[in-house]
């Protein structure tokens, strides 16, 4: 049976592929504001992602729309500047599209960060926190409808979505590094707006450490597809009624992201190295 979505991801590895080096083992999906933090490796490839067929342009500040393709370390990479987002009004399948376009060129490993607020009340704004598991509050699946038989199976186990092998790698990192890498679950509310309240203390009560507005179709996405996943997020700021007194801005987030950006792009690197 024709799929669409398969055909489009097919323009979309052609085009791709055409201006890689080598195939990439890994991909880098970076979050709201980490993209200009983490910058551009040295040489590779830069590929905007209006050239790419059917890849969406995140439209969100602090989302740069293009890859990076090269070597960091001895490792072939992808760099993803910027994500798209279902709060923007894309399709689910819009949403997951950078990471099945991944599992196509044949990337093994996916590490996804984001921007989140701290619901934990032992975090802090400026805190890297290694995701361990998640909950979704999207009010959708990107495995909803026909299943994409060549990517994965109807039915995945999402038992251990967050790989465990690379969470240690992460922590022997961050051990190097002198980097403090707090664990904790994330939770993926729909947005735009941020939380009330009320929903925070309900996302605590239901075991959430953090919430933002992403990551989480790319997870199950990936996992469908078999990759191994690494989740890091930047706490940059206090969820609402953490802080009564706080007003939360996304021009906070973008700053937080700036201040800790080298620290996190020191930890990225040394986990790719490790990889």
């Amino acid at each position: 049976m024709r799929d669409e979505r398969w055909e489009k991801l097919t323009a979309a590895v052609e085009a791709v592929r055409a201006r890689l080096a080598e195939p990439p083992a890994a991909a880098l999906m970076l979050g709201s504001g980490i993209s200009d933090a983490f910058g551009i490796p040295e040489g590779g490839t830069r590929i905007s992602c209006a050239d790419i067929p059917g890849f969406p342009a995140p439209t969100v500040a602090g989302h740069t729309g293009e890859l990076w393709a090269g070597r960091i370390g001895r490792l072939p990479v992808i760099v993803q500047r910027g994500r798209a987002h279902y709060y923007e009004g894309r399709t689910i399948d819009e949403v997951v599209f950078a990471t099945r376009l991944y599992a196509r060129l044949g990337v093994k490993t996916l590490i996804v960060t984001n921007a989140s607020g701290a619901i934990r009340q032992d975090l802090r704004a400026g805190d890297l926190v290694m995701i361990t598991d998640h909950i979704n509050m999207l009010g959708a699946n990107p495995l909803r409808g026909p299943n994409l038989d060549p990517l994965g199976p109807r039915f995945p186990d999402m038992s251990a979505a967050y790989t465990p092998r690379l969470r240690a790698i992460a922590r022997d990192a961050a051990c190097a590094e002198k980097v403090d890498l707090k664990e904790g679950v994330y939770v993926a509310a729909l947005g735009p707006s941020y939380e009330t309240p009320a929903e925070i203390r309900a996302f605590r009560a239901m075991g959430a450490d953090l919430v933002g507005m992403s990551t989480v179709p790319e997870v199950i996405a990936a996992a469908h597809a078999g990759m191994e996943v690494l989740g890091i997020s930047i706490a940059t700021n206090l969820a609402a009624g953490v802080d009564p007194d706080a007003a939360l801005t996304h021009d906070e987030v973008i700053e937080t992201t700036r201040r800790k950006g080298a620290e996190l792009r020191r930890l990225l690197l040394a986990i790719v190295d490790r990889l």
